[in-house]
C-alpha cells in the first residue's frame, strides 16, 4: 500500500453531462449521497480542509460530477446530490439520465462511498443509489454520517436498519462516522488509500 498525502488535493473539473466525464489513469473513488447528508462535510474531513468540496447553501442546486486528484495517486470523484424536493421534475430527470451513463461504464470506478444519515432509515433514492453500485459490481462502503446526534444504544439498531434497508452483504463494510467529530474517520482513510499504487 503507497502512502497517501491526503492534504494534497487539487481540483480537477467539473463535468456537466456525460461528454465531460474522465477517464482515469489512476484509481477513482466514487462519493454519492443525498444532497443534504453532510457528503462535502464527510470529503472535508478526510481531506483535512475546511471547505475544499464546496458545502452549499441551497442542497442539489449543482447538477455536476467533481473530479479531484489526491496526492496524484487517487481520484475523488463527488456526484451530485439526489432527493431533493425543492428542484425541478427536469432537473431530477437530468440527474437520473447523466448517473445512469455514468454507471454505465463500470471502468470509471475502484471504490464507491456512499453516505446515509445515520439517524433515519435510507430512503428510497438512496436504495436506488445502492443498487448502481450493487449492479455494478464495485465495491461499496457505506458511511452512515451524523452518528454523533445519536445516542450510544441507538447506534447498532440504527447500523441494522441501514444495513438491512440498503442489502448490504456482510462483506460489505458499514462505518458509523461524525464528519463534525472526525468519528470513523481513520477507519475510512484506512480504507481508502488501500487503493493508492
Amino acid at each position: 500500500m503507497a502512502s497517501v498525502n491526503l492534504n494534497n488535493a487539487e481540483f480537477i473539473k467539473s463535468a456537466a453531462d456525460p461528454k465531460g466525464f474522465l477517464k482515469t489513469n489512476a484509481p477513482s473513488i466514487i462519493f454519492a449521497g443525498k444532497s443534504n447528508v453532510g457528503k462535502s462535510s464527510v470529503i472535508n474531513r478526510i481531506l483535512n480542509r475546511k471547505n475544499f468540496a464546496r458545502v452549499g447553501a441551497h442542497p442539489g442546486k449543482t447538477i455536476h460530477v467533481n473530479y479531484f486528484f489526491i496526492d496524484k495517486k487517487l481520484y475523488f470523484v463527488d456526484l451530485p446530490g439526489y432527493g431533493y424536493a425543492s428542484v425541478a421534475k427536469t432537473e431530477r430527470e437530468r440527474w437520473g439520465k447523466m448517473m445512469e451513463a455514468f454507471f454505465s461504464d463500470p471502468e470509471r470506478f475502484d471504490l464507491g462511498v456512499m453516505i446515509v444519515d445515520a439517524r433515519h432509515k435510507p430512503t428510497k433514492d438512496d436504495v436506488t443509489m445502492a443498487g448502481w453500485f450493487h449492479d455494478t459490481g464495485c465495491p461499496l462502503i457505506v458511511v452512515a454520517n451524523k452518528v454523533d446526534k445519536l445516542k450510544k444504544s441507538e447506534i447498532e439498531p440504527n447500523m441494522k436498519v441501514i444495513a438491512e434497508t440498503l442489502s448490504l452483504t456482510p462483506e460489505t463494510l458499514l462505518i458509523p462516522f461524525s464528519a463534525e467529530k472526525g468519528t470513523g474517520k481513520e477507519l475510512l482513510v484506512a480504507e481508502l488509500t488501500k487503493l493508492a499504487r
